[in-house]
C-alpha cells in the first residue's frame, strides 16, 4: 500500500493533532515494512525522529497553480508518488475524491464552542454532506455517536481508533519536589475549564499547602490568569519534560467541559499518576474506571476530589497498558483498506 497523510500538523510544534499525526505515522511505518507512507504538505515541516525509512517526505508545491494546494497542489504530488489513499489527519481532504481518502474528526468542539476553528466549521459539513471523504476516524465512541448523529453519517462508513501515549511517558523516579503541586497539563483554552480549576484549588489551599501547576501553550483567545500565591504557569513544555511533571504531582486534574478523546489523561495515567477528570463521555471512555471523575461544572465536588485524592497508581498503569500506538497503527491501517475497497466500487 502507498498512503498518504496530512502533514500540516507538524508544522506546529505542540498539540494533540501534531502529536497524532507524528506517532501514528511513525507507528505505520514502523510496523508495516512493506507499505510505503508519504507526508505531505504545502508549508515546512520537520520529520519525526527515528523513524522508519518507509516513512517519507514529500515536496511542497512545485508551480505556482500547485500552490492552489488543495484543489491542485496535493494531487499532483499524489500522483507523482502512485498514492492510493489520503489521510487526512487534520479534518481535512481533497475537494475532488480521485482517490480513496479517510478523515479524522477529532472532536466536534469546533461546533459546540464558539472559539473553535472557523474554516473546520465551515468546511467539515460542506466535505460531509457531499460525501467527499471516502472513510471517517474518530478517536472514541463517544464522537463517534455524536458525528454520525450530527451529520447524518452512514456508520459502516465511521471507525472509532482510539490513540495512546506516547512510549516515553512512563513513571519517573525522583526526589520529592520542593512543594507539593496538582499539575494540569494540556492546551489552555475555554473547554479545558481552567477558571474552575483555579477555583477549586483555590478552596483546597485554605487548608492545604499546595501548588497549581498549568503546563501547555496557551491559545491566543484564552485570557490570562490571575497571579496567585502558589499558582504555577508554565507555558508550553517540551515532551520530554511531561513525565517527569506527571510523575512529580500528587494528582494530575484535567476537568474538561468536552473531549474527543483527553490524551492528556492517558498520559498521565502511563506515568502512573492519580487523575481527577470530568464526566465527559470520551474521557469516561478513555479512563475505564482507573480515575477519580466529578462534573466538570461542580467546584466544590472537585475540591473535594482534589482534597481526598486516594492514590490510583496501580489502576492507571493496568488501564493504560490497554493502549499502544502499534494498535492504533493497526486500526487506522484496516480503515485505509476499507476506503480502498469502498472507493473501488
Amino acid at each position: 500500500m502507498i498512503a498518504a497523510l496530512d502533514a500540516t500538523p507538524l508544522t506546529v510544534p505542540t498539540g494533540g493533532v501534531m502529536r497524532y499525526t507524528l506517532e501514528l505515522s511513525r507507528a505505520l511505518a514502523a510496523n508495516y515494512a512493506a507499505d510505503e507512507y508519504w507526508l505531505l504538505s504545502d508549508q515546512r515541516f520537520q520529520m519525526p525522529a527515528l523513524s522508519a525509512t518507509n516513512l517519507h517526505k514529500g515536496d511542497g508545491p512545485r508551480t505556482a497553480a500547485e500552490k492552489r494546494w488543495w484543489l491542485w497542489g496535493l494531487e499532483r504530488e499524489m500522483m507523482r508518488r502512485k498514492v492510493e489513499v489520503f489521510h487526512g489527519t487534520d479534518f481535512s481532504v481533497p475537494y475532488i475524491p480521485r482517490r480513496a481518502s479517510v478523515m479524522t474528526l477529532h472532536d466536534l468542539s469546533p461546533w459546540l464552542f464558539s472559539d473553535g476553528s472557523r474554516r473546520v466549521r465551515r468546511r467539515v459539513p460542506v466535505l460531509l454532506r457531499a460525501r467527499i471523504p471516502t472513510m471517517m476516524i474518530t478517536p472514541s465512541e463517544a464522537v463517534r455517536s455524536a458525528a454520525i448523529a450530527r451529520f447524518g453519517l452512514d456508520q459502516e462508513r465511521v471507525v472509532a481508533v482510539p490513540l495512546a501515549a506516547s512510549s516515553h511517558f512512563r513513571p519517573v523516579e525522583m526526589k520529592a519536589p520542593a512543594r507539593p503541586y496538582f499539575l494540569f497539563a494540556g492546551t489552555l483554552e475555554r473547554r479545558k475549564n481552567i477558571d474552575r480549576l483555579i477555583e477549586a484549588w483555590k478552596e483546597v489551599r485554605k487548608s492545604q499547602d499546595v501548588d497549581l501547576v498549568l503546563a501547555g501553550r496557551a491559545r491566543d483567545d484564552f485570557p490570562p490568569a490571575n497571579a496567585e500565591p502558589g499558582l504555577r504557569i508554565l507555558g508550553a513544555v517540551e515532551e520530554k519534560d511531561l513525565p517527569a511533571l506527571y510523575s512529580g504531582a500528587i494528582a494530575c486534574v484535567y476537568p474538561s467541559l468536552y473531549e474527543g478523546f483527553g490524551l492528556p489523561v492517558l498520559e498521565a495515567m502511563q506515568c502512573g499518576a492519580t487523575v481527577i477528570t470530568s464526566r465527559d463521555p470520551a474521557i469516561l471512555e478513555v479512563s475505564g474506571g482507573a480515575a477519580i471523575h466529578v462534573e466538570a461544572t461542580d467546584v466544590r465536588a472537585l475540591a473535594e476530589a482534589m482534597r481526598a485524592r486516594p492514590v490510583r497508581r496501580e489502576e492507571s498503569l493496568k488501564r493504560s497498558a490497554l493502549f499502544s500506538w502499534a494498535s492504533t497503527a493497526r486500526r487506522t491501517r484496516e480503515v485505509y483498506e476499507a476506503a480502498v475497497r469502498f472507493f473501488s466500487k
